[in-house]
């Protein structure tokens, strides 16, 4: 992860406008705004989340923020000026940073900074993005907080308010392919749909439960088809034949393995 602050050349007074943060796996942007963010200091594309209250400006919007500075991918002569660059392909970020982010539309520029140099406050923001993300019947999700929180959260009255979510409300196994936004930033459908960690933060009902406490269920309470075998004291074979009879259900499958409740080995062998 990469952090700038976006400042203004022409400003009597240097000050942190926002900030850029770059995940460089992903090749995503999320810009944060500081809990002060003037209005009419920040850039023109960023404000109207200023004025709108919000302090995270989502990646699509970031990622055009970022567009709006470099040479965009239909220009005529966009392979000679990446040559003269030293670029093989076209990347966003290597643009950005041949200018330090300036453009000639404004005065604004990037210069880095650590994660330590950000305002306090952003500290809390970090602790309320998403940790991980269960799908739940009935279009519910779990969602588990860095600050330990956790919610269930009915978001179908979310997903109804925005475009391309049909399917997903109707879709069982599409639905249960959600997965975490880069960063915590979310939780994501693809790229057309989402719902940003603030909303889940504030939205749905806490639950008495960690991650931790999680982790020790999945740790504890599942096992493999071996662990099976070894607990019923029979072969992976006779596992497979159980299943086959439909006496017992693998909650996970893939090639390899199969993943089983605990539980349900144990009445197995109660039996």
């Amino acid at each position: 992860m990469k952090i700038f602050a976006i400042r203004d050349e022409e400003a009597s007074v240097q000050k942190d406008l926002a900030y850029l943060i770059y995940y460089e796996q992903e090749k995503r942007f999320y810009i944060e705004l500081p809990t002060d963010a003037d209005e009419w200091e920040t850039p023109l594309l960023l404000s109207s989340f200023v004025k709108q209250g919000e302090k995270t400006v989502n990646a699509y919007w970031s990622k055009l923020w970022v567009q709006q500075r470099i040479v965009p991918t239909d220009r005529q002569n966009l392979g000679q000026i990446l040559k003269v660059n030293g670029l093989d392909e076209y990347d966003e970020f290597s643009l950005l940073m041949l200018a330090e982010g300036r453009c000639a539309q404004d005065s604004y520029y990037l210069t880095p900074i650590s994660k330590e140099e950000l305002p306090e406050d952003f500290s809390q923001r970090y602790e309320e993005k998403v940790e991980d993300i269960i799908p739940l019947s009935g279009h519910s999700l779990l969602v588990f907080f860095r600050d330990g929180l956790a919610r269930k959260c009915n978001v179908e009255t979310l997903l109804k308010d925005k475009a391309f979510s049909s399917p997903v409300l109707k879709d069982e196994k599409l639905f249960c392919s959600v997965s975490v936004q880069t960063g915590g930033y979310g939780v994501c459908w693809g790229e057309g749909l989402t719902i940003d960690d603030h909303t889940l933060h504030e939205c749905g009902e806490v639950v008495p439960l960690t991650m931790d406490d999680f982790k020790r269920f999945i740790s504890c309470r599942i096992v493999n088809t071996m662990e099976a075998a070894e607990l019923l004291e029979c072969s992976k074979q006779n596992i497979e034949d159980l299943i086959r009879r439909d006496k017992l259900h693998p909650i996970k499958t893939n090639a390899r393995n199969k993943l089983f409740l605990k539980s349900e080995i144990l009445q197995r062998k109660w039996q």
